[in-house]
């Protein structure tokens, strides 16, 4: 169904990923974005929800006491500046699994309480691969209309700046890729 030499509107990619679901779950939708550099990086509050459901969670000590544990049961950790030195003995556990708070991440923060509002109303942060130009970002799941899809993957596309991307393509967890065309996009 996809024509590997065509490159295809946004409009129409969206109605062609709808047709390629073959897969008896909810497959993501996912774009794979050529950048023109390495260390982009951003938020996005995309218009449509993801599917999926983050959990937030903030460092009290009731939680140092789970992390001492090895209970890690969530996604995003938020922490305010004062649990930072109770933080750092946690550093080796947090820090390779990118859980450790910090401020380049918007983690930190003297109002914790609405920094989980943020993250848990589903704010999506993306970033070049460490040593290449590419960014790999879900969007979305099939189950959402053409619309919705086309809708989030502009919203994305918009956040990362469309001069400093190279190539798009869209597509599901077991669909080929789909190549957008960038002159069409608005």
């Amino acid at each position: 169904m996809v024509d590997k030499n065509k490159r295809y509107s946004l409009k129409e990619a969206s109605a062609l990923i709808k047709k390629l679901k073959t897969a008896k779950f909810d497959e993501a939708v996912e774009l794979h974005l050529n950048v023109e550099k390495v260390g982009l990086k951003g938020e996005i509050d995309l218009p449509y929800s993801t599917g999926k459901i983050i959990k937030v969670a903030v460092v009290d000590d009731a939680l140092l006491a789970k992390i001492e544990a090895g209970k890690l049961d969530f996604d995003i950790l938020v922490s305010h500046p004062s649990f930072m030195p109770k933080l750092a003995r946690f550093a080796k556990i947090l820090g390779p699994k990118g859980l450790m708070p910090n401020p380049k991440n918007g983690t930190i923060s003297t109002t914790p309480e609405e920094v989980v509002k943020k993250f848990a109303k589903g704010v999506l942060r993306w970033k070049t691969e460490p040593k290449f130009p590419l960014i790999h970002q879900m969007i979305g799941r099939v189950s959402l209309s053409e619309k919705q899809i086309e809708e989030n993957a502009a919203a994305f596309l918009s956040a990362v700046g469309k001069q400093k991307i190279q190539k798009v393509v869209i597509k599901l967890t077991m669909s080929p890729g789909i190549k957008i065309d960038l002159e069409k996009l608005g």
